[in-house]
């Protein structure tokens, strides 16, 4: 064999190896992107809900101030030492009960000297009489001594009622409030504080108001051709305490002022709610809540939505199993659901969870969820 074929066969051994092994990676490289191509196609499988048609009820809620029906302070007449404190605080009494003594043991001395001036003007009127009658003294004479006697006498009883005064009673049915004063203590009628407070709490008034602007809003949205009627057609309201629990007795609005206060800019409205246990009482505080009721309503929980330069922004899915950018308005707020105004409606499918992570435009593999795995069932909080 001559040297130029002895050289080709050992060309063609070292080539043909070669040729192979790029032939099967090129080949290997080329079913890899091929494979990773496949899977970047694929949807990815993201949680769906749809909207649905409900009807919802809100709150909105107001600072309130508590006081019984009737809340009558229990003031000195007269000033003098407190000699007995005859009640306790939250003890129930009834009207006309005792409940301090005032010491009047010096309005005493001056009644026994009063009295015996009363007796002195009533002898001298006695003797002038029958002198009268004989003519021998003029009529003057005894009319001057009446007149004498009659001022004893006033002044006597202004004296005696004093010492009535000594005695402090209940002028109402109720319950004692706080009572700041205790024996030994001098009180009087300018006292800047009640000797105590007597509540009636069988039934207490939530004292409330409302600015302007929502005024307005809650008067014309409600039914009635006067203020009368539309005060007879408010609805029930509650009573949140100040521990967060709701009262178990609802509430009527009783009385609107219907007028503005040019200093708070706020109309007074008064609520009254029965109170059989007298489980609140005078000076409570608590927050009034006034149902609103959306009938037949789109929702949307919040968690289905973010927000973005201001605007709240959900996805829809398209019937393509693509994703729409939605900008949603609301009317209200009430739990964790938005009340819809504008941008869906009942019906549209939304992406579930994480649409902050969603783009417009992808197309998805849905997986529809229920509507409360996501919402929640609706729980009546106030606005």
């Amino acid at each position: 064999m001559n040297k130029p074929s002895i050289m080709k066969k050992r060309v063609l051994t070292y080539l043909i190896p070669a040729l192979v092994g790029v032939f099967i990676t090129t080949t290997s490289c080329g079913d890899s992107k091929q494979a990773q191509k496949g899977q970047e196609q694929q949807p990815q499988t993201l949680p769906v809900i749809t909207i649905p048609q409900q009807t919802v009820t809100g709150y909105s809620s107001y600072p309130a101030s508590i006081e019984g029906i009737v809340n009558s302070g229990v003031r000195a007449k007269i000033q003098g030492y407190i000699s007995n404190v005859l009640v306790d605080e939250g003890e129930k009494v009834r009207k006309g009960q005792v409940l301090f003594k005032l010491e009047t043991q010096s309005l005493s001395q001056d009644a026994n000297a009063a009295k015996a001036n009363v007796n002195a003007a009533q002898v001298e009127v006695d003797k002038l009489r029958p002198l009268v009658e004989k003519k021998i003294i003029s009529n003057v004479q005894l009319e001057t001594a009446k007149a004498q006697l009659q001022q004893a006498q006033s002044a006597y009883e202004s004296i005696a009622a004093n010492i009535g005064y000594g005695t402090v009673r209940s002028p109402v049915d109720g319950y004692v409030g706080a009572i700041p004063y205790r024996e030994g203590t001098l009180v009087g009628p300018s006292d800047s504080t009640p000797l105590t407070t007597v509540s009636d709490i069988e039934k207490v008034y939530a004292f409330f108001s409302m600015n302007e602007s929502e005024y307005l809003d809650f008067i014309q949205n409600t039914e009635g051709a006067s203020l009368q009627e539309k005060v007879d057609n408010f609805p029930q309201v509650t009573l949140e305490l100040a521990n967060g629990k709701e009262y178990d007795q609802k509430g009527k609005i009783q009385t609107v002022t219907g007028q503005v206060d040019p200093t708070t800019g706020t109309v007074s409205f008064r609520a009254i709610f029965d109170n059989p246990n007298q489980l609140i009482t005078n000076g409570n505080s608590g927050t009034l809540k006034i149902p609103i009721v959306y009938s037949d309503v789109a929702v949307v929980p919040q968690n289905s939505t973010f927000e973005q330069q201001g605007k709240i922004i959900t996805y829809k899915v398209s019937s393509e199993n693509k994703t729409v950018t939605s900008e949603i308005t609301t009317k209200a707020v009430v739990g964790n659901l938005y009340i819809v105004d504008s941008g869906l409606q009942a019906g549209d499918r939304i992406i579930a969870k994480g649409a902050n992570k969603v783009r417009a435009g992808m197309t998805i593999q849905p997986r529809e969820v229920p509507f409360d795995s996501i919402a929640k069932p609706v729980k009546q909080l106030f606005q």
